[in-house]
């Protein structure tokens, strides 16, 4: 099992971690929202929990909560986000 970024995601967070001056990496996860359940979450993670397990990819570590794997790999494939065409 294993969590990756393309070369252009990784160093779109690495840019924005040196911008922010803070954090180790991304954080995936869910949480509960309204009535359909839970929403997916990506955040920066300042540090690791007692209960992540970490991934590396392409310079970029991202933590996901062992309780919410399942949930978090469950996810299709994520790729660079697409622009509306003019």
């Amino acid at each position: 099992m294993a969590i990756t970024l393309t070369e252009p995601a990784a160093s779109r967070v690495l840019s924005q971690l040196s911008s922010r001056g803070k954090g180790e990496g991304l954080r995936l996860g869910i949480k509960t929202m309204g009535c359909s359940g839970l929403a997916y979450v990506v955040d920066f993670a300042d540090d690791a929990g007692d209960n992540d397990e970490i991934f590396t990819s392409n310079g970029v570590k991202v933590f996901v909560d062992r309780e919410t794997m399942p949930f978090v790999l469950s996810l299709i494939h994520i790729s660079e986000p697409t622009r509306p065409e003019r």
